[in-house]
């Protein structure tokens, strides 16, 4: 049992540490605004289980492709999900992985 407990104590800080590297490299990465069409858009379900029953969540990610063919997947928030489509093209801004925005032309 003890063996467990450091394996979940090591991924905990494991998954701390990467998200804080993660936040530390969107700030320090230029904001970029670029043209860029949606290629792709899925939406994840999130399971989640605790002592009062099981409940689920939903995070929404837009692959885009920029002008020089690089994609990018960026999570967005429900809303600008809803509303976009796979073929858009517009203005992309983002921060490293952090989305800022998307305004179809």
């Amino acid at each position: 049992m003890d063996l467990l407990v450091v394996i979940w104590l090591a991924l905990f800080f494991y998954f701390i540490i990467k998200g804080i590297g993660q936040w530390i490299e969107n700030e320090n990465s230029p904001v970029i605004t670029v043209q860029a069409t949606i290629v792709d858009m899925r939406r994840k379900t999130h399971h989640h289980h605790h002592r009062h029953g099981a409940s689920h969540s939903h995070s929404y990610h837009i692959t885009f492709q920029k002008e020089d063919g690089e994609q990018i997947e960026l999570k967005v928030r429900r809303s600008e999900y809803g509303n976009l489509a796979i073929g858009d093209t517009g203005m992309l801004t983002h921060q490293g992985t952090r989305y800022q925005g998307f305004v179809p032309t």
